[in-house]
């Protein structure tokens, strides 16, 4: 079941009425985990575009749609490859800054997958 999320202010993310202090990514399933980053901060020295080893990542449990929270700024961006992947694999990448990508995630049917960038 996809978890409510309450809000986002500068740094933070409160779903279902726990608040986390990082970037986190939700599963099909409703679990929340904390986003691996890491995985596109390696190739582009930032966590702003997103690897194809971080879509892939982001996959591993495979659903008909990605909602990503680009950040309070909407800096966030999907790399040319991780757009072919998805697309390659019929999910529909939805990108809007992250209180937008909220109303849109809290709203939304089917199977998702979201990824909240909670800075810039």
């Amino acid at each position: 079941m996809k978890p409510k999320i309450d809000g986002t202010e500068f740094g933070s993310i409160t779903i279902e009425g726990e608040t986390f202090d990082h970037d986190v990514l939700i599963r099909p399933d409703g679990t929340v985990k904390k986003r691996k980053k890491q995985l596109s901060k390696a190739i582009y020295g930032t966590s702003h575009t997103v690897s194809l080893d971080e879509a892939e990542h982001i996959f591993k449990d495979k659903a008909e749609q990605l909602i990503v929270g680009t950040g309070q700024e909407g800096m966030v961006q999907l790399s040319d490859e991780a757009s072919a992947f998805f697309k390659q694999h019929h999910c529909k990448a939805t990108l809007l800054p992250t209180p937008e990508a909220i109303d849109y995630w809290n709203q939304a049917k089917g199977k998702a997958i979201g990824l909240f960038h909670v800075t810039c």
